[in-house]
């Protein structure tokens, strides 16, 4: 199975980043997984409308990442929460790679994931996102919200800390494959 993870922020101390990839790791730890660990900053655009798409076209990094979600057996988003929604970079790269193909997350079985430093923990944005993803053919088995990263989440190991929350993750997870 090759899986790809990564964090909708373009923050490079993102913690959502960080949960993206522990729980790639977890998935990881079984046989025959490739993990692939991304970072949206590489599929920098131009802010999306329709004028500069007539300009423009379809951007490449548009096309490469559709690509990876095409290559990819199952996929593993952390959703970083601004004001509420996605984060500029992601929504920027969402746009432009729906016009692609509206079906953009290529029926591929999903886990998204969410964090914040408050105890809401970036819920809104994951109900959003959760929400929509059937409509852009997204197959999600799970969705969860870790509030409080920095109380849960051992940034020097790299690891959730709250047993709860780990049972958790490890049984959505356990979807991937199902």
């Amino acid at each position: 199975m090759k899986l790809l993870a990564f964090a909708a922020s373009s923050s490079s101390k993102s913690i959502n980043k960080q949960l993206a990839t522990y729980a790639a790791s977890l998935v990881k730890h079984s046989d025959g997984v490739e993990v692939e660990i991304l970072d949206i900053n590489d599929y920098e655009m131009p802010l999306f409308s329709l004028d500069k798409e007539a300009v423009l076209g379809q951007p490449q990094q548009a096309k490469d990442f559709f690509a990876k979600l095409g290559q990819a057996d199952a996929i593993i988003i952390s959703f970083a929460e601004h004001n509420g929604y996605y984060t500029s970079a992601y929504k920027n790269l969402f746009d432009w790679t729906s016009r692609i193909d509206k079906k953009l997350y290529q029926n591929k079985p999903m886990i998204f994931l969410a964090t914040s430093p408050g105890p809401g923990g970036a819920g809104s944005v994951l109900a959003a996102a959760t929400a929509s993803a059937p409509h852009f053919t997204g197959d999600v088995k799970a969705s969860i919200s870790i509030p409080s990263f920095f109380d849960n989440f051992d940034s020097e190991k790299q690891v959730l800390t709250n047993p709860e929350l780990i049972d958790k993750l490890q049984s959505a997870l356990s979807l991937l494959n199902a």
